[in-house]
């Protein structure tokens, strides 16, 4: 069965590529899209490395991205399909942008927004996690397994 290209599933699969993308520039892999109206209007992957940038997590470069594709700085028809969940500065960023929908595929339980006590995201914010969890998991698990 193909899948609708409208659907979340191949959104978070579109994200997965831009998480490869990270992982053969040797970044940590992860990769988001940002959608609007069911048209992917931005993508990114980690590329903090690259740039020597502690702030350049795909989230922080999308949302970027998006901002520059909507002519403006809300995005609250849109919806961010992530790899990784969001750290504590991504969801800030999250919340001053009023994203209107977030998808993340793992959890991070060493850094993610969800770890810490007050709600960071914009309260409008729908949230949902699991989608493709585990081949996000699998290209994290293959990218720290090469650095050992």
């Amino acid at each position: 069965m193909e899948l609708s290209i409208h659907s979340d599933e191949h959104f978070m699969q579109q994200a997965l590529k831009q998480a490869e993308m990270a992982f053969e520039k040797e970044e940590v892999p992860v990769g988001a899209v940002v959608v609007a109206e069911n048209r992917i209007i931005a993508r990114a992957h980690n590329m903090t490395e690259q740039l020597t940038d502690v702030t350049a997590h795909a989230e922080m470069l999308a949302i970027t991205a998006a901002f520059d594709a909507i002519g403006g700085k809300y995005l609250n028809e849109c919806t961010l399909f992530v790899t990784l969940e969001p750290c504590v500065m991504c969801a800030g960023a999250l919340y001053w942008a009023q994203l209107g929908r977030l998808v993340y595929a793992a959890e991070d339980s060493k850094r993610g927004f969800s770890l810490h006590p007050k709600k960071i995201l914009h309260p409008r914010t729908e949230t949902s996690h699991g989608l493709l969890k585990t081949q996000s998991e699998e290209l994290l698990k293959q990218f720290f397994a090469r650095l050992r």
